[in-house]
């Protein structure tokens, strides 16, 4: 049988542990892992600045009690700006020996227009060069550390668009996080990435989407924190993203790294009672996987 149900994990944010301010409620560390570790899941990544220790013995230790390790973390960088690209740099150095010393492999890097996450303009020629350079240095810097950079597209950063993915694709080697959710978001249909990227693809983020509600986020019309409490992202199986075509396709081109079920969830009445919330809706998702996709795949 295939492996693929071992490879997969989650995230504090399928939780709605974000650090965004009026983002929702942020459920305690301890339930969080506790529900994770319930479901079988045996890998997270690292999630909102204070929800896991900030030291990495705190971190495994704190993991080992529920049989977890680290996957990576998911961290902004500001690639093209050369007042703040050195101080991303910096920072990025002390998030990497953080993963390192943590057991964590992949570094999730996301480009932003800047540290409060304005919204993205074009980059001028300049600046997209800039962009792809540190992006090599950001490769060269997480190899110091035995880790692996993959390059995040999302929602309201430098690499959104169809666009923005292939001049991205084109110009430098980074590899990537396969993010169903924000590629399609984006205009980029995620089976045919994995298909025409794969080797490119080092990690994967599944995340379906009601795909009704991108529109008014693209065109800046709604923010994608509402879009979010509006239920923009569903789980797996629910929204219009073909999972299991993205995932049918990597298995069969050779992708054997992991899967996170990270999909957006935004607590805005309160904390759930215990057993209910988001933990109904990552078994929702774990059920899709399971009986769903695995069939799918050859042994």
């Amino acid at each position: 049988m295939s492996d693929f149900l071992d490879r997969v994990a989650s995230a504090p944010i399928s939780w709605g542990v974000c650090e965004v301010p009026g983002w929702g409620e942020m459920l305690p560390v301890e339930r969080v892992l506790g529900e994770m570790s319930g479901l079988g899941l045996r890998g997270t990544e690292l999630g909102a600045p204070g929800f896991l220790p900030s030291s990495a013995a705190g971190i495994r230790s704190l993991l080992d009690r529920y049989g977890m390790s680290l996957l990576g973390a998911f961290t902004p960088v500001v690639p093209h700006d050369p007042a703040l690209v050195e101080a991303s740099m910096a920072n990025a150095r002390e998030v990497a020996g953080l993963l390192r010393d943590a057991g964590a492999t992949m570094f999730i890097s996301a480009p932003v227009m800047d540290p409060d996450w304005s919204v993205p303009r074009p980059l001028d020629a300049d600046e997209r060069r800039r962009m792809l350079g540190t992006l090599a240095r950001l490769d060269d810097l997480c190899a110091e550390f035995g880790l692996t950079q993959v390059l995040h597209p999302h929602v309201q950063t430098l690499v959104e668009t169809a666009d923005d993915v292939a001049a991205v694709l084109d110009g430098c080697d980074v590899r990537w996080c396969l993010d169903t959710g924000h590629l399609a978001i984006g205009g980029v249909d995620p089976v045919a990435f994995a298909r025409d990227a794969v080797e490119r693809v080092g990690h994967v983020h599944l995340k379906d989407v009601r795909m009704a509600l991108a529109p008014a986020v693209l065109r800046r019309e709604t923010s994608i924190m509402a879009a979010t409490q509006a239920g923009l992202f569903t789980p797996l199986g629910q929204g219009d993203v073909d999972i299991a075509g993205v995932v049918e396709t990597l298995e069969a081109a050779g992708y054997r790294g992991r899967y996170v079920i990270e999909q957006d969830t935004a607590l805005t009445t309160g904390a759930p009672a215990a057993g209910q919330g988001p933990v109904t809706q990552v078994r929702a998702s774990l059920d899709y996987l399971r009986d769903v996709v695995a069939p799918r795949l050859a042994p």
